[in-house]
């Protein structure tokens, strides 16, 4: 008999059971790019994002390569985000004249931006900006 080969008073480990349906979940792309945003955010572990989700890690990171290869947008952060401006003594103003433009300096970056810039395209270079610091 094989009866003394399993020992029924031993513990056993972690059990789970679902019920109901099994089928494949749909995600929105809306939601791929909030969890995809929330795993790059500073100091988190992926995998812990895709438990929390229910998620293969694989399959979170498959997402987050297609965000890498543009064919997935991320969601925009909702805070506003502030920069320190310091204002300099004004240069005379020389014989050529110049459109207005705005300097800004932070991480060690200097970013120029001219009179009538795409307000959308700043918004994303500054988060690129964040991201390195």
């Amino acid at each position: 008999m094989v009866d003394h080969i399993v020992d029924a008073s031993a513990p056993r480990g972690r059990v789970e059971i679902r019920s109901g349906i099994g089928r494949r979940r749909r995600w929105s792309d809306a939601e791929k790019g909030r969890i995809v945003a929330e795993s790059h955010a500073p100091g988190v572990i992926v995998s812990e994002v895709a438990r929390r989700y229910d998620l293969m890690p694989q399959h979170l990171f498959s997402w987050r390569k297609a965000a890498r290869d543009g064919r997935l947008a991320l969601a925009a952060d909702a805070a506003a985000m502030f920069v320190p401006v310091v204002m300099a003594a004004r240069k005379p103003a020389a014989a050529k004249p110049s459109a207005p433009s705005i300097t800004i300096e932070t991480a060690g970056v200097v970013v120029r931006v001219e009179c009538g810039v795409e307000v959308g395209w700043l918004a994303d270079v500054l988060r690129a900006v964040k991201g390195l610091s």
